[in-house]
């Protein structure tokens, strides 16, 4: 694996959107996991599915990728910022979640992505009732 293969990877990864996902195979393996806090995947067509629902209930998604590291010849390190609208999230305004993904690469492609970020910024801390609950805990704990 490259910084290359790197480099390809967060490309084409920004560059997917819901008329597009077919490209998916050329990111990743027929055979990878993805896990973040939230799921856990096998295969591509699990991927496929996931990123089509994930579309499909979003008024915008993009990634921005901040840094791209080679851990050694196998494994990767990005960090990254999504910044997504959901209508039934933040009054439908923009959320921007910073986060990391942990690749490992075989082939050129991808078949195991591990991301890392707050559910809690992605998610709950925008529902408006358990919003104003997470956002009382964190000043009481601050």
């Amino acid at each position: 694996m490259s910084r290359e293969h790197l480099q390809a990877f967060c490309s084409g990864f920004a560059a997917l959107n819901a008329g597009n996902l077919g490209q998916l195979g050329q990111l990743y393996h027929s055979d990878m996991e993805f896990r973040d806090p939230l799921h856990q995947l096998y295969g591509l067509q699990a991927m496929h599915d996931y990123c089509a629902n994930l579309y499909q209930n979003v008024s915008s998604l993009n990634f921005r990728f901040h840094q791209q590291d080679m851990l050694d010849e196998q494994r990767g390190v990005l960090r990254w910022t999504m910044r997504f609208s959901h209508p039934r999230l933040a009054g439908g305004q923009p959320v921007e979640v910073e986060g990391c993904s942990f690749i490992w690469l075989r082939d050129g492609k991808v078949y195991r992505h591990i991301d890392y970020y707050d559910a809690g910024a992605l998610l709950y801390e925008h529902i408006p009732l358990l919003g104003r609950i997470i956002g009382w805990l964190k000043r009481r704990l601050a």
